[in-house]
């Protein structure tokens, strides 16, 4: 991990809806790694607003929820950077060796973080290939490996990718793993096994990063096309109306359901088709429109959301959270604030600090890359 300062931040050929999109991604993250929607969840309990929150939660199988587009527009946005990225390289005048020795170390540091998040458990020490980041080590290598190709070629290995994930999960038939739909009787279960000799018991699998590389790679072909001048808002709504038609027509038809967790065809082109419409909005929006202010709330965040998610993922969930809910909550049995109200109170404190401490490195002009 590497930091820069003054003399290299971020400056050049900004995209102000990327950034501001990026920030709320990173802003609703740190809110759920704070615990508000859980906590919000428990105070509003039988109440309309609670049903509402049902949506900052996972859908537990065959559905889909806003919370499930978080990863997708993760994947997503990080093919779109790489794209902005490279045409500055490009620009400075390096070589696609150069290019290329870059990102293998960005991807290493990815995976690298991406073990060590889940590698420290309270039983000991533990490998786990489930994490985000690791699976955007995969993905990032795929879309730079094909990132000069053309459109069409690069919509085929999406195709492909997808295609694969139908295959491996149909096809197989591995003995206790060949239900393709069924939780902890698939062939991603089964490749666990093999990677990690254990099976996620929520459901989560570690080769989603062979579908998923198709939001990384469809963000780089995003990138490409505002880089490009062309008319880029119809042609984002067009592939998303496509994405949203082909996810929800497979799932609809009972052809392959749309299921998050092992992130089949489906649920990848609507999620997909979501992500774009996102990004067609705020991009017609910020950079047409010119509508710009009060955006700094997000970006602050955004320009460091490596540190955000591994600060809640390494530092609060193990500690940070549990000691300033002590001192809070501490504080609040003094004067006899409600139970709920007391936890809810607490996760926006959380929240406020962890902002303050991006506010401070935003300030200080000091963002943390992989």
């Amino acid at each position: 991990m590497t930091t820069t300062t003054n003399s290299a931040s971020p400056t050049y050929q900004r995209l102000l809806s990327l950034d501001f999109m990026r920030g709320l991604i990173m802003v609703l993250l740190a809110s759920e790694g704070a615990g508000i929607y859980e906590h919000l969840s428990e105070a509003t309990e039988g109440t309309v607003v609670n049903g509402l929150l049902i949506q900052f939660s996972h859908h537990p199988w065959n559905g889909l929820r806003f919370w499930d587009l978080i990863q997708p527009s993760f994947m997503f946005m990080a093919g779109t950077a790489m794209a902005y990225s490279l045409h500055k390289q490009e620009q400075q005048g390096m070589t696609w060796s150069e290019m290329f020795r870059r990102i293998l170390k960005r991807c290493f540091l990815l995976f690298f973080w991406g073990v060590l998040d889940y590698a420290v458990r309270p039983q000991g020490l533990s490998f786990e290939l489930w994490d985000v980041l690791t699976q955007l080590s995969f993905t990032t290598l795929i879309a730079f490996l094909i990132f000069r190709w053309s459109v069409t070629a690069q919509i085929i290995v999406c195709a492909g990718l997808l295609l694969l994930t139908e295959v491996l999960f149909r096809f197989t038939h591995v003995p206790g793993f060949d239900q393709p739909f069924t939780d902890q009787h698939n062939f991603g279960n089964y490749m666990d096994l093999v990677l990690m000799n254990k099976i996620n018991t929520g459901g989560w699998v570690a080769i989603n990063c062979i579908p998923t590389a198709v939001h990384t790679i469809a963000g780089a072909l995003v990138g490409k096309l505002l880089l490009s001048g062309k008319d880029q808002i119809k042609t984002m709504i067009v592939a998303a109306l496509i994405c949203l038609a082909l996810g929800f027509g497979l799932d609809w038809a009972g052809i392959t359901p749309i299921i998050k967790k092992i992130a089949t065809s489906s649920f990848t082109l609507a999620s997909l088709g979501w992500v774009l419409l996102f990004l067609a909005f705020f991009y017609w929006w910020i950079d047409v429109k010119n509508h710009k202010n009060r955006l700094k709330f997000f970006t602050i965040v955004g320009m460091n959301s490596i540190f955000i998610y591994l600060f809640f993922e390494i530092v609060g969930s193990r500690w940070f959270n549990g000691y300033i809910s002590a001192i809070t909550n501490g504080l609040m049995e003094m004067i006899h604030v409600p139970e709920k109200l007391m936890h809810v109170i607490t996760s926006f404190c959380i929240f406020a600090l962890v902002w303050l401490m991006c506010y401070f490195l935003y300030k200080k002009k000091i963002f943390f890359r992989l």
